[in-house]
């Protein structure tokens, strides 16, 4: 599984701030973008989307900038990355345009139902399978159980991000700042 650039931008912005000596200190687009050596255009979309989501605080105008609005603490690295993922589907029969819906609840398969049900489920809809977008849907996806093991491995992936949030992933704050070129 590959995370967008987006999401790994998104965290390293929250990183970026986490670390700064001063908590009110503004930071901006291009301090960030040099700090990282990024695109300063992709940055400002992504700042603009976590603003939105509360983790960041933006200040218009001349000395303005952007610190975060939480405690590092309190941001939860797996929810920042299911704000900013497309989606997780690292087969393209996980997408939810190109998943295998089922007739009474159209819902996607998730990994969280036993096998005798996918298999029902399966049965019901093996003439109801989406393609997605420039993708061809699999032949194999109303029958294949390989799906479910993928949905699983992803939802356990998300999991994992869930149990850490940015403090834990900035403790070397030292460091990072050494690396970002922040004086601490």
């Amino acid at each position: 599984m590959r995370l967008t650039s987006y999401s790994d931008y998104a965290l390293r912005t929250l990183m970026y701030l986490a670390v700064m000596p001063n908590p009110d200190e503004l930071a901006t687009i291009a301090d960030i973008a040099e700090g990282y050596q990024i695109s300063k255009s992709h940055l400002t979309k992504i700042i603009h989307q976590l603003a939105q989501l509360g983790y960041i605080d933006s200040v218009r105008g001349k000395n303005g900038g952007i610190r975060l609005a939480k405690l590092p603490k309190d941001i939860n690295l797996g929810e920042v990355l299911r704000h900013t993922e497309a989606d997780f589907a690292i087969v393209p029969c996980l997408l939810e345009n190109g998943a295998v819906k089922t007739k009474h609840a159209d819902k996607k398969m998730d990994g969280q139902t036993s096998i005798q049900d996918k298999e029902t489920a399966d049965k019901e809809t093996a003439s109801v399978v989406v393609k997605s977008d420039n993708q061809k849907a699999c032949f194999i996806s109303p029958t294949c159980q390989l799906k479910h093991v993928f949905a699983e491995a992803t939802q356990a992936f998300i999991q994992v991000l869930s149990n850490y949030t940015l403090a834990d992933i900035t403790q070397n704050k030292a460091e990072l700042s050494r690396f970002l070129q922040l004086s601490l």
